[in-house]
């Protein structure tokens, strides 16, 4: 099994696809969890676009939960694939099996905490009176079950990082189809609404976080969960924790630009705006997934070969990733620019919704070929543990230029909501060039000679 995982010998751009394609079919199928949620729900008896933009006023606590999923899941995965190249099994064990304690007590701390605050933390995400109740159903659900969140979330990334993609894949598509089976039966059948909306996504998550550890725990796997690799030690989490603050930074600031952005659109627009806003921010995570799914094909390639010292492979893996982020976005940028009004009918058919929607979807993507070099550059950092420049490029964009937009374009030339959208495309082409630019001229130009070692 170690000789087939082996990605320093063959083509690079054919060991990437093979862990790239499962990656993308499953962040592709994890995104159905709640897309497929906000679906059914727009689709409900009665006010449905109220129920649908009250869950989206829930969407910053679970980007809050993704953040820790991906602090000690996304931290502790590259740090395997680098260990795993070295050939120090044993390392990479014990790195899993911090991750995986961590995310067990985060899961629980994050459940009792948010439960707590949920009320006044809602209303301050942008709920309102009319969408409160449906925000605080769904989130109260999702959080009771949030340690199966972040076991299946968390620890999958241990799957990928072995070379075991397709398995990967599995873990998505076994909770996803869980998910859109019992969708229509908890929310229509049963008549339980926004709360069966939860219940779907929580049982299916149970699943998928049963299949990780199973596979995690059997002799399939290159590097197995052990109870002695729990044992936390100091400088190991701070690696782990070192690396996967720019994952983290990522959702956290994500979650922040979400609360601006619904704050600031509930006084220019009210429940309306908050509402297309959830809708854009689905459509993106739709288009988004396929290259991050990429990026996390190409993390293990990468750091196998910086591990063992096949720099010009690592440069491979680079040049082929950009090109086809790049390519990616380009088209996806052309197909909302021409069929904007097929992307909001998909959550929302209103004549009202259309009319303000449409220009807000174009405005919002408009640049969203340029995004294709941040994650270009950022999965790079990632993949060889350059973790200050991966953590400095994910607070960047979001919080040095999104956050600040947020609040001050709506005020500035009378542009109101508009600048609210128009944030995000001048923040994927300074942020973009920036970050890959800045890899080009560290990362890039110290990969010279190939390691003897």
């Amino acid at each position: 099994m170690e000789t087939v995982n082996d990605f320093s010998k063959g083509s690079v751009a054919k060991h990437i696809m093979d862990m790239a394609i499962p990656m993308i079919l499953a962040q592709l199928v994890n995104v159905l969890y709640n897309i497929v949620d906000r679906i059914y729900i727009s689709r409900m008896p009665g006010d449905a676009f109220t129920a649908l933009t009250g869950v989206g006023v829930s969407l910053p606590i679970i980007s809050i939960v993704m953040a820790f999923a991906n602090l000690f899941g996304m931290g502790g995965a590259p740090l395997c694939s680098i260990e795993r190249g070295r050939g120090n099994i044993d390392e990479a064990e014990k790195i899993m099996g911090n991750s995986f304690a961590m995310l067990a007590a985060s899961g629980i701390i994050l459940t009792v905490v948010g439960l707590i605050i949920k009320k006044p933390v809602l209303y301050m995400f942008g709920a309102s009176n009319a969408t409160y109740a449906y925000a605080d159903e769904y989130i109260t659900i999702y959080l009771l079950g949030n340690i199966f969140v972040m076991i299946s979330l968390g620890m999958n990334n241990f799957i990928n990082s072995q070379g075991f993609g397709r398995v990967a894949m599995m873990t998505v598509i076994m909770g996803a189809v869980a998910n859109i089976v019992l969708d229509p039966i908890f929310i229509f059948a049963l008549d339980m609404g926004v709360k069966g909306a939860a219940l779907a996504t929580i049982i299916s998550q149970l699943l998928s976080a049963v299949w990780v550890l199973k596979f995690l725990t059997g002799y399939t796997a290159i590097l197995r969960l052990k109870k002695n690799s729990l044992h936390l030690k100091k400088e190991r989490i701070k690696r782990i924790i070192g690396l996967g603050t720019s994952g983290f930074v990522m959702q956290i600031t994500n979650s922040i630009i979400q609360i601006a952005s619904n704050a600031t659109l509930q006084v220019y627009g009210g429940d309306l705006y908050v509402g297309i806003m959830t809708v854009i921010n689905s459509v993106r995570e739709i288009f988004s997934m396929p290259v991050m799914g990429l990026a996390s094909g190409a993390q293990p390639v990468m750091g196998y070969n910086y591990g063992a010292g096949k720099y010009d492979r690592v440069k491979s893996c680079i040049k082929f990733t950009a090109v086809s982020a790049v390519l990616y976005n380009t088209f996806i940028w052309g197909l909302i620019q021409f069929f904007p009004g097929f992307f909001i009918k998909i959550f929302n058919s209103d004549a009202e919704v259309l009319t303000a929607g449409i220009p807000m979807l174009r405005l919002f993507f408009a640049c969203f070929f340029t995004m294709a070099l941040q994650s270009a550059g950022q999965s790079v950092f990632v993949a060889l543990g350059k973790s200050k420049f991966a953590i400095f490029f994910s607070i960047f964009r979001k919080v040095v230029l999104v956050l600040p937009m947020v609040i001050i374009l709506p005020r500035l030339w009378n542009l109101g909501i508009s600048g609210v959208f128009l944030s995000e495309p001048v923040s994927e082409v300074v942020g973009g060039f920036a970050c890959f630019g800045t890899m080009l001229l560290t990362v890039w130009k110290s990969l010279k000679e190939e390691n003897p070692a």
